[in-house]
């Protein structure tokens, strides 16, 4: 297997990187978080960029936004922009990740020609609703419903832990129209505008003092019936495809996030010096990086197939968030006391970055599914193996 990439990819990387060193704020390390208060002007600014030089839909057809441009590409693309923590890019916000390619497979012609350009421009945010107070990683316990009445949907309930619902302008929503199916049945997915009348947004603060997560509330709202994705009560298959491409290329994410971290503590500790053990620390994680890398191309190698990854994805996904914790742990070690200070402290040691990652990922090892969720999947779609 060649690993290596052609010419114009890596003039395309090159590209990529000058683009980040030119619209970055000066010594940025990225941002964990794109759409906190303090970040999301730069985000909505570089997201209209990127949308302008249509590297947000490169794989898509072009009668959509997109570049139809090889899967090759679009990793390219998303290891340098995570590389340089590109903010915009909807890895965090689902509009490119997950929201765009299950329209592709399930929405309807005026679904996609609705919502697909404004996603690859830039100008349109989206947020997921999947967790509740009661169904977070039982994910088919979610009680939110949808009443059909007429050429709407009524719908009611709560959503929790909802990612940029504060500044989205639609939400992918997991509802339950038929109460009385079995639990993985009767579930649909809905297109909702976060303007619709019934629809209130709630801050939740994070134990990093980020505004990122939301609880969102739904009283009575009316979604048109166009607005549902699929087959009525048989959203669960679009939210398990949904599901596997959110996993997908975050993965790439959290390889090349590894990366960043280790490079930066190298710089550090070239200047400041570390102990034998902890070089053994930084060895493990450029060996662990390389690995995670690497799953993550055999994901992108499932995609270009023309198939949808499924427990390559969850084993990209449980395998990289461990690696940059890990990664961020070894941080914390080396910086001492200093990594606790806060960004914004004169005495912060790398801008406060690693501290921040650090707290995130706590909630990262369990978005978008957790580890033993992950390695349940591994164990009966990978390997087989018996419940």
């Amino acid at each position: 297997m060649d690993f290596r990439f052609a010419p114009e990819e890596e003039a395309f990387r090159e590209t990529v990187s000058n683009f980040a060193r030119a619209e970055l704020p000066p010594e940025w390390l990225g941002a964990e978080e794109e759409y906190t208060p303090e970040v999301w002007p730069l985000t909505r600014a570089t997201s209209l960029k990127l949308g302008q030089r249509g590297w947000l839909s490169l794989g898509w057809p072009r009668q959509y936004g997109g570049q139809e441009a090889p899967m090759t590409t679009q990793l390219v693309f998303q290891e340098e922009a995570t590389y340089w923590g590109i903010p915009g890019t909807g890895m965090g916000i689902g509009g490119t990740a997950w929201v765009a390619p299950s329209l592709l497979m399930y929405g309807t012609p005026e679904q996609k020609q609705e919502h697909l350009p404004p996603i690859a421009s830039g100008e349109r945010f989206w947020c997921t609703g999947y967790s509740e107070p009661g169904a977070g990683s039982d994910l088919a316990g979610l009680t939110t419903k949808a009443r059909l009445a007429g050429d709407y949907f009524i719908v009611d309930g709560q959503k929790v832990w909802t990612s940029a619902a504060h500044v989205s302008d639609w939400c992918w929503l997991a509802v339950r129209t038929d109460p009385d199916a079995p639990q993985h049945r009767g579930i649909s997915v809905l297109l909702v505008d976060m303007k619709t009348p019934g629809v209130t947004v709630r801050p939740l603060i994070n134990m990093a003092g980020f505004h990122s997560f939301n609880a969102v509330y739904f009283d009575g709202a009316r979604v048109p019936r166009a607005n549902l994705v699929g087959e009525l009560n048989r959203g669960w298959y679009v939210i398990m495809t949904a599901l596997d491409f959110e996993r997908s290329w975050p993965g790439v994410r959290y390889a090349n996030i590894a990366r960043r971290i280790l490079d930066e503590l190298i710089r550090y500790t070239r200047e400041t010096g570390l102990k034998p053990h902890q070089r053994l620390r930084l060895a493990q994680i450029a060996g662990e990086a390389g690995v995670g890398r690497a799953l993550a191309w055999r994901v992108v190698d499932v995609i270009n197939q023309g198939r949808v990854p499924n427990f390559e994805a969850s084993q990209v996904k449980v395998f990289t968030t461990e690696v940059v914790a890990r990664a961020a742990q070894t941080g914390m070690e080396i910086l001492g006391l200093y990594g606790q200070l806060a960004p914004d402290s004169p005495r912060a040691r790398l801008q406060g970055w690693i501290g921040q990652i650090y707290q995130m990922m706590v909630g990262h090892l369990i978005a978008g599914g957790s580890s033993e969720v992950q390695r349940n999947i591994i164990a009966l779609r990978g390997l087989g193996l018996p419940r």
